[in-house]
């Protein structure tokens, strides 16, 4: 793991953008790694990723703040900095289809994902033996419409008793409400079995099925209080056909469903999303 620190902004877009943002960073020694801009032409914003070498860099972290402050402000900047040598804590909800789980253990362990796995919580106590054999915490927290409430005010306890950074709806079957969505704007990534906006909601592959579609697909997305409806980050699909029945698409969207999330994931870990409106970028 390289030891860099990423810069990721938005503001509206101007003339200078890219060379105050150099030059700054030249002046204190940074050797730029890899830098990448997106400009969104009917919204008039400027989006960019600088992730630079922090061997040789004379400027402390501690005082960057202050250092970056005036450019920031001359360009209307939103702006956030983080390093590659901090893993996130991620905390991994699930339910009973384990298949979203086992991908993304497997990929932590094996390294892919750098961050840490300090809890996971389900709804029900089906997938224990998975946590057990990665020798993670896991918490059995029932949900039903009358416990609801103080479910999730349990949840939240736990979060923040382990520090947890951000959330993975690992094929959490239930609708968090919009208290607990609140205080975790986008920082919840969630996996739904469908090609978004079409057939949002539950059961789409009975839906597909019925309407008979050629193409069946995953999408990742940050979750908002509008149901399905967040800033989405990846999409993925698969062809199927006639001969296809309601198995084969549950089986080969699970498929696509584990690749799909841990997509989206490693961005988020890797620091390669910009939120704006209801879009991402996802640079590259």
């Amino acid at each position: 793991m390289r030891n860099t620190a990423v810069l990721l902004i938005v503001c509206p877009d101007r003339k200078g953008l890219v060379a105050a943002i150099a030059n700054f960073l030249y002046r204190h020694n940074a050797n730029i790694l890899h830098a990448d801009q997106h400009q969104d032409k009917e919204a008039g914003l400027f989006l960019m990723r600088v992730e630079w070498d922090l061997d040789g860099f004379d400027l402390g972290l501690h005082k960057f703040d202050e250092a970056f402050a005036p450019i920031a402000g001359e360009y209307q900047m939103q702006w956030r900095l983080a390093l590659s040598s901090m893993k996130p804590r991620l905390a991994i909800f699930v339910s009973k289809h384990d298949h979203c789980l086992a991908d993304l253990l497997y990929r932590w362990q094996s390294g892919e994902l750098y961050c840490e796995i300090p809890l996971i919580i389900s709804n029900h106590p089906d997938t224990r033996w998975l946590a057990e054999a990665y020798k993670l915490p896991f918490q059995h927290i029932p949900v039903s419409k009358e416990t609801k409430a103080e479910a999730e005010a349990a949840q939240q306890a736990l979060l923040e008793a382990h520090r947890v950074d951000f959330v993975v709806l690992a094929r959490y079957m239930q609708v968090l409400s919009p208290a607990f969505i609140q205080r975790w704007p986008n920082r919840i990534i969630n996996i739904h079995h469908s090609f978004l906006p079409a057939f949002h909601g539950a059961k789409p592959y009975q839906r597909a099925f019925e309407r008979g579609v050629k193409l069946i697909g995953a999408t990742s997305h940050y979750v908002t209080e509008v149901l399905d409806d967040g800033p989405i980050i990846e999409q993925d699909v698969t062809r199927i056909s006639h001969r296809d029945d309601l198995e084969d698409l549950v089986q080969k969207g699970a498929d696509l469903e584990k690749v799909v999330l841990s997509r989206a994931v490693k961005w988020h870990i890797d620091n390669r999303i910009l939120v704006y409106g209801n879009k991402t970028v996802v640079f590259d």
